[in-house]
Order: structure tokens, then C-alpha cells, then sequence
């Protein structure tokens, strides 16, 4: 009777001891709406993108980080930073007609790999209006549609954006990518605020390029790629 006790007592030991095992080995689940691991900023983003050969400088040496961004040279980089031109979308069907960007213009090429695919849109008229400026809400989600948009729930998006008073200006199509962009550390918030409706401007971009090529480094995880909304 005693050895049967004994048996039965070490048996319940084992098992809790496995229990226990189990409980350790599982990772907790971060909360949707955290990141997985916070980068902390680039030190010299400026310094990162140029080294990269993602953004250059002038003749002058000069980055001219205060300068505003057109459409077309937001094209042009993402179609570099993300290698659009490999994607099979971009090797695929006639080019499509954009009346007020001509085929040697510098920037046709890479205008034809961002609408083709769909990583820009144009507007009305087949116009794609290459040299408009762009806002940081416009130019940072379309950053996070290039890089991949999360599936985040409404409402975790909602949360996310929460966080910043003045994110009640972004666009209703930006909003999910927005949320993505600033989950991942790409946006350069000063004050807790976004700014969604300020032009972008050069440094703007590098500080979002330099985050992701410090997230190349460290992949956590790879986000759903989903079809940008025309804008």
C-alpha cells in the first residue's frame, strides 16, 4: 500500500513539474497595437540612408533635409528602397496611360512600377501629377503599404492612433496603414503629434527609411501585404 502511494504521489509530481515546463516555454503574446521589439532611432538617419544609396546629397554635399518631396521622387525611392521592379505586378501588362508623365520623363519608369503595382495611385484624367508635394499622412502610409499594411482589428487601429491628438486628420483610406507606419516606428512624432497634413519633407523620409533598415536587421515579423486604397 505504502509503494502504491508512493507511486501515485510522484506521478502527480511529474505532472505538475510538466505543467509547470509547458507554462514556462510559451512566449506571452504581445498586445495588438504594441510592437514586437521598439528600435530605438537611428542615430544619423540622414547618415544610414545615404550610406544604403536610398537617398544622395547634392553636388554640394548638402542633403537639404528641410526640402519638401514630390510625388515622383517618392516613387522613385520606395520603387528602390522595396525593389518594386522585381515584383511580378511590375513586370506584367502595357504601361499604363498618364497623360501628364511623358516617357522621358526621369521618373517614368519608376511612376509605371508604383501604379502598376498599385503601391501609388493616380488621379482623375489619368493624371498622376508627379511634381505635387505630398503629405506626411499620404507619403508615410503609402511607406507602410510598400513595406506591408497589418491587419490590425478597427479597433486596435483606432487604439493605435488614439495615442495622437491630431490623428483625427488622417484620411479614412490612410488610417490602417498610418497605424502600421506607427506601430513600426517609421513616423517621427515630435510633441505626440504626427502632423498628418504637413508636407513631407526629405528628412522626414529618412528618419522612416532609417527605421526600416534597422528593422532588416532585426525582422520580428512579416506583415500581410494588403491593396492600397486609391487616394
Amino acid at each position: 500500500m505504502h509503494r502504491l502511494l508512493s507511486a501515485i504521489s510522484l506521478v502527480v509530481l511529474l505532472q505538475g513539474l510538466q505543467l509547470v515546463v509547458q507554462a514556462q516555454s510559451v512566449p506571452e503574446t504581445p498586445p495588438l497595437g504594441e510592437p514586437v521589439e521598439v528600435i530605438a532611432p537611428v542615430a544619423d538617419p540622414i547618415a544610414a540612408v545615404v550610406a544604403a544609396g536610398l537617398m544622395t546629397k547634392d553636388s554640394n554635399g548638402d542633403f537639404r533635409e528641410t526640402d519638401l518631396l514630390s510625388r515622383a521622387e517618392l516613387a522613385s525611392i520606395l520603387v528602390k528602397t522595396f525593389q518594386l521592379n522585381q515584383r511580378a505586378a511590375a513586370k506584367q501588362g502595357e504601361p499604363v496611360p498618364v497623360d501628364d508623365v511623358s516617357p522621358n520623363y526621369w521618373g517614368y519608369k519608376d511612376i509605371q512600377t508604383v501604379l502598376k503595382t498599385k503601391t501609388m495611385t493616380g488621379y482623375r484624367g489619368r493624371l498622376f501629377y508627379p511634381n505635387q508635394k505630398i503629405t506626411r499622412a499620404e507619403a508615410l502610409a503609402i511607406f507602410a503599404q510598400a513595406y506591408g499594411v497589418y491587419q490590425f482589428p478597427d479597433a486596435t487601429v483606432e487604439a493605435i492612433l488614439a495615442r495622437y491628438p491630431d490623428s483625427q486628420n488622417i484620411p479614412a483610406w490612410a488610417r490602417k496603414a498610418m497605424a502600421t507606419a506607427l506601430n513600426e516606428g517609421f513616423v517621427n512624432v515630435e510633441r505626440n503629434r504626427i502632423s498628418p497634413l504637413q508636407p513631407i519633407t526629405r528628412g522626414d523620409l529618412a528618419y522612416a527609411l532609417s527605421q526600416y533598415l534597422a528593422r532588416q536587421t532585426r525582422p520580428d515579423s512579416t506583415p500581410a501585404q494588403e491593396t492600397p486604397t486609391p487616394q
